[in-house]
């Protein structure tokens, strides 16, 4: 099991799309959201309504195949399930996504103004690294966004030499269109859904850390947590000067 945990707003749903574009694996996108969101989520021709029936499948009936989950860490106990659960975070290949957290405020709040200050997820992406470790697992791969969008090919590929994975060039890209897989929470995805490929979208919020309060609270609180992951971030310069070369 490859699980992709990310924060908010982190381009994750293109990263999930470019796995999806591999071919070779069982895809599943923000389960235990879904769970938490709808009270069910399927995989297949499988539906789980419970966390711990959906970890349980995870960490006891994926052997004879590769399974690819993205989500940001759940709430309340979803996430609960999920710390408790080392055998899930220690037999599992993790890697955690960022993003800056003045921009997941922005564009976070212009999608959800309800937000709170945990929404920004980067001090529950901590958390959870840290359960990884303290359950024996590898928590070791950290991956920029930024690197994502401006270095894609050397992003991935080193995302997949941690991991130990084949990297597929060919995954860079895809068909635009809406996917199945989201279609419940699509009003979340629709940049993705318009891409072919990975791509910086600049945008102009109307809320930012520059004129609201709140959200330059937000930011402030996630700041720390997202520095302590930015240090552990991917090199992927190696990766970088192999495909340019």
């Amino acid at each position: 099991v490859f699980a992709l945990w990310s924060a908010p707003r982190a381009r994750s749903t293109a990263f999930f799309r470019s796995i999806v574009e591999r071919g070779d694996m069982t895809v599943l996108h923000e389960p235990f959201c879904n769970l938490r969101d709808y009270g069910e989520t399927d995989v297949g021709a499988r539906t789980f309504d419970s966390p711990l029936s959906l970890l349980a499948w995870l960490r006891d009936e994926t052997h004879n195949m590769s399974v690819f989950l993205k989500d940001t860490p759940p709430t309340g106990e979803h996430f609960r399930d999920v710390l408790a659960d080392r055998r899930f975070l220690a037999e599992s290949r993790h890697a955690f996504l960022i993003r800056r957290p003045e921009e997941i405020a922005a564009s976070n709040y212009a999608l959800w103004p309800g937000m709170n200050i945990n929404s920004i997820g980067l001090e529950r992406l901590c958390e959870l690294q840290a359960a990884v470790r303290d359950a024996g697992g590898d928590a070791s791969v950290v991956i920029d966004s930024d690197d994502l969008v401006a270095r894609p090919e050397a992003t991935m590929a080193a995302y997949c030499a941690a991991v130990g994975l084949p990297f597929n060039p060919r995954a860079l890209t895809w068909e635009p269109g809406e996917r199945s897989e989201w279609r419940r929470s699509a009003r979340w995805h629709v940049d993705v859904s318009a891409s072919s490929g990975f791509e910086r979208r600049e945008r102009v919020y109307p809320h930012t850390v520059e004129n609201s309060g709140k959200l330059a609270r937000f930011a402030a609180h996630h700041r720390p947590f997202y520095e302590q992951l930015y240090a552990q971030r991917l090199d992927v310069t190696p990766w970088e000067q192999m495909a340019g070369s």
